[in-house]
C-alpha cells in the first residue's frame, strides 16, 4: 500500500512540475523551422570558437568568449522562417549554433542583458550562438519574412535543438 500511495505521489509530482515548466515556456509564434539535415561525427571532434564583440551599449569595449566542446555529438542544419511580427521565444540550445540570414532582418534579444539591447542581423551577416544554456529571443520586427539557417553543434543524438526556456523578464514585449 505505502508504494501505492509514494508511486501515485511521483506521478503528481512529475506532471506539476511538466505542467509547471509547460507554462514558464515561452513557445515562438510564426515561425516554422524545417530540419534539413541530421548527421553524426564519424571521428571524436572537438570544437573552440571565439567569438570577439562589442559589448551590448558600449561602442569601444569588447566581449571575447571562447566556446568549447569536447567530442561533439550531432549536428542539424535547420531552416527557420520567421513571419513578420514573429518570435522564436525564449530559448537556448544545447551546444553552439551557427546562424546565417539569407533573408530580411532578424533582431535578437539576450536574456542576461538587462537592458534587452537589440542586436540586429540583416540578409547575408551571420553570428555565432554559444549555446550552454544562453538564453535568447529572435523577433523579426519587419514586414516582410525572415529566413534564417542555423547549423547546431553537440545536439544529442535524436535530441532537439531547443530548450525552451522562461521570460526572464527583462524585456517589456
Amino acid at each position: 500500500m505505502r508504494i501505492k500511495k509514494d508511486l501515485a505521489f511521483l506521478v503528481t509530482a512529475g506532471a506539476m512540475a511538466a505542467l509547471a515548466t509547460m507554462a514558464l515556456a515561452t513557445p515562438g509564434s510564426n515561425v516554422v523551422g524545417t530540419v534539413m539535415a541530421r548527421a553524426g561525427f564519424v571521428d571524436s571532434v572537438d570544437l573552440r570558437l571565439r567569438v570577439t564583440s562589442l559589448s551590448p551599449g558600449h561602442r569601444h569595449k569588447k566581449d571575447r568568449e571562447v566556446i568549447r566542446v569536447d567530442d561533439a555529438a550531432d549536428t542539424v542544419m535547420q531552416k527557420i522562417v520567421i513571419g513578420p511580427g514573429g518570435s522564436t521565444g525564449w530559448h537556448s540550445h544545447p551546444g553552439p549554433a551557427i546562424a546565417l540570414v539569407t533573408n530580411g532582418e532578424l533582431t535578437l534579444y539576450s536574456s542576461d542583458d538587462p537592458a534587452c539591447t537589440d542586436r540586429a542581423f540583416g540578409a547575408g551577416q551571420a553570428f555565432v550562438d554559444s549555446g550552454q544554456g544562453h538564453v535568447h529571443n529572435a523577433r523579426n520586427l519587419t514586414s516582410q519574412n525572415t529566413e534564417v539557417w542555423v547549423t547546431y553543434l553537440d545536439v544529442p543524438p535524436g535530441g532537439s535543438v531547443r530548450i525552451d526556456a522562461a521570460d526572464p523578464g527583462n524585456c517589456v514585449f
